[in-house]
């Protein structure tokens, strides 16, 4: 599986299809500063399981936020941007869901201790 070097390499090759489609189309991208997310580690209560949660939170984010931009490219009759959100984004980040949310799972199950070693060992 992926790790986290991995996954932000994928994001950002995501995000640079965008703006290679949006050149394509003829546009022009003004990109801007992203703000954090507001992610608090609480402490103790800071462990895997609480991590694999935020990052399922973050995974269906960005899904919504694909099925916005398909539904407005829907309503403005843009047939190639629909395709293009389509073949390019929304399997990739249901296949993502996907993985997160299994290990979410796993980490549920395997509990603390011994398991949550053997779960980290498997993902290195």
């Amino acid at each position: 599986p992926p790790g986290p070097r991995q996954e932000s390499e994928e994001e950002r090759a995501h995000s640079v299809k965008f703006l290679n489609y949006q050149a394509l189309r003829g546009g022009t991208a003004q990109v801007q500063s992203i703000m954090m997310p507001d992610i608090e580690f609480p402490g103790k209560d800071a462990d895997a399981l609480y991590a694999m949660e935020l990052s399922l939170s973050m995974e269906k984010l960005n899904y919504r936020q694909l099925m916005k931009v398909h539904a407005v490219a829907d309503e403005c009759g843009d047939a190639q941007l629909c395709d293009f959100v389509e073949s390019e984004f929304l399997q990739d980040q249901l296949d993502s869901i996907k993985q997160v949310a299994e290990y979410v799972a796993q980490l549920k199950r395997v509990g603390g201790g011994h398991g949550l070693y053997h779960f980290d060992r498997e993902l290195a």
